[in-house]
């Protein structure tokens, strides 16, 4: 648990820092039951590939703990939102050609064990240079 909160904690500092600089921050959150994207919600795909949300400098919101609580606008309606820390798998700014990303967490099964991920499709490759 302490590592995710320390992964939350480098999020929020790379949300922020590329704010400052670049006056505007995209956000890529993944689909769950606790990020609330007002009646919205998510649609089509997104729940799938996620939704990407984009904050600027000017806009008014908080992020307090492992939520961002924001107001908004869809299509020219404001929604509220709130987004947890754990369910954002990347933060990039186009214009300084940055981006931070991390892998969406399993959740956890009632057994205790892990969901399948897609680490089964992994091909491992062995780089290293055989000798004849």
């Amino acid at each position: 648990m302490a590592e995710i909160t320390s992964i939350n904690e480098l999020k929020k500092k790379v949300f922020f820092d590329l704010l400052e600089l670049a006056g505007r921050v995209f956000v890529v959150i993944m689909y769950s039951e606790h990020a609330i994207i007002g009646d919205r919600g998510f649609l089509g795909d997104e729940k799938e590939t996620g939704l990407t949300l984009i904050f600027n400098s000017k806009m008014r919101f908080l992020w307090d703990g492992d939520i961002i609580e924001a107001r908004l606008s869809f299509n020219g309606r404001v929604q509220k939102c709130f987004i947890p820390s754990d369910n954002i798998i990347a933060i990039y700014s186009p214009e300084l050609k940055t981006q931070f990303m991390t892998s969406h967490l399993p959740k956890p099964i009632e057994d205790g064990e892990m969901e399948t991920t897609s680490a089964e499709n992994v091909i491992k490759v062995d780089f290293t240079k055989k000798r004849k």
